[in-house]
C-alpha cells in the first residue's frame, strides 16, 4: 500500500536555523491564551520562561463540552470534493454502557508555527493531494475522529501558506525539538475544539505502509500529522505525534472554514480517468 501523504514543491526557502528566536516568541500568545481557558480543565506549569505549556501525565476529559453556537450543525452545500463525508462515530463506553458521539475532523491549527488548515476527505481515487488543506487517512477504519480510542491521522503538503512546510522545517532543526511541547488545535464537526501537545517529531519514515503501524496500534486518543520530506520522488515522510490535553467549545464559524482545499497547480496529470487531486 502506498503511504498517503503529500510532496513538497522544489525546495522552498524557510531558513528557521536563523529565525527561532522569533519562534519562541510566537510561542507565548498562543500558550497564555490556552492556558487561560485551560486553566480549570488541567493542571499544568509553564517552562522555559513560560514558552511551552507541560501538562503533567497529559490525561483527557472525554465528557463533552456543550457548544457555542447552539442549532443544528451543516457543513454546508454538497461539493465535489466532501469537506467532511464521514457520518458522526458512535460508540459505547464499556465503565457505564454509556452512548458517546465523535464528530468528524473539519480544521487544525497550530498557532506557534501559523499553520491554519481546513480538513477535508481525499478525493476519490486520489492520485496526489490537495493544496490548502488537511486531509484525513482511511486506512480500512476513518481516523478522523479526535476524542476517539485510536489516532486521529491527518497529511498535508509541505508548501507555504498556512500548510505543513513550518513542521518540515522545524524538524530540520535539532530533530525537531522546538516542537515539542507545542499546542495542536482540531476542530470537529460538532463544534468542540481538540487540544494536543506535540510528543514526538519522527523523521524519514519511508514510505511504506509500516509508517501506519504506530498510528494503527493506538488505543487511546492520539493525533498524527504526516507531511514530506522532499519532492514527489522523495522515498521519506516525517511524522509528527501529539497527545490529548483537553476539549474547549467552539463557534460555528471556527469548526466550519470555508475553504474545501484545491488541485494544486503543479500536480501531476491524471492517469486514470476518475483519478482524483490531480491535473485533467
Amino acid at each position: 500500500m502506498r503511504l498517503l501523504g503529500c510532496r513538497t514543491m522544489p525546495r522552498i526557502a524557510m531558513p528557521f536555523s536563523g529565525a527561532r528566536h522569533s519562534i519562541r516568541r510566537s510561542v507565548v500568545r498562543p500558550i497564555g491564551h490556552l492556558f487561560g481557558e485551560l486553566v480549570g480543565l488541567i493542571p499544568a506549569l509553564l517552562a522555559g520562561a513560560g514558552v511551552f505549556l507541560v501538562v503533567a501525565g497529559l490525561f483527557y476529559y472525554l465528557q463533552p463540552v456543550a457548544s457555542a453556537d447552539s442549532g443544528s450543525v451543516s457543513p454546508g452545500p454538497s461539493i465535489s470534493v466532501a469537506p467532511y463525508s464521514l457520518p458522526p462515530r458512535v460508540s459505547a463506553l464499556p465503565s457505564d454502557g454509556s452512548i458517546v458521539t465523535t464528530a468528524i475532523a473539519t480544521r487544525i491549527t497550530i498557532p506557534a508555527l501559523g499553520i491554519d488548515l481546513p480538513v477535508v476527505a481525499a478525493p476519490a481515487n486520489e492520485e496526489f493531494p490537495l493544496c490548502n488543506a488537511a486531509e484525513y487517512a482511511v486506512l480500512g477504519t476513518a481516523m478522523a475522529y479526535p476524542g476517539s480510542s485510536q489516532a486521529t491521522y491527518l497529511y498535508a503538503h509541505a508548501r507555504t501558506g498556512g500548510m505543513f512546510l513550518p513542521l518540515l522545517n522545524q524538524s530540520k532543526v535539532n530533530n525537531g525539538a522546538a516542537m515539542i511541547g507545542m499546542w495542536v488545535e482540531v476542530y470537529t464537526d460538532d463544534n468542540q475544539r481538540h487540544v494536543y501537545q506535540i510528543s514526538q517529531v519522527i523523521r524519514h519514515v519511508p514510505n511504506s505502509s509500516s509508517a501506519f503501524d504506530g498510528a494503527l496500534a493506538a488505543k487511546t486518543d492520539q493525533l498524527w500529522l504526516q507531511t514530506s520530506e522532499g519532492t514527489i520522488k522523495d522515498p521519506y515522510k516525517m511524522q509528527v505525534v501529539a497527545e490529548p490535553v483537553g476539549v474547549l467549545a467552539a463557534t460555528q464559524a471556527d469548526a466550519h472554514p470555508t475553504g474545501k482545499g484545491n488541485v494544486c497547480p503543479d500536480a501531476p496529470r491524471c492517469k486514470s480517468a476518475n483519478g482524483g487531486g490531480c491535473r485533467r
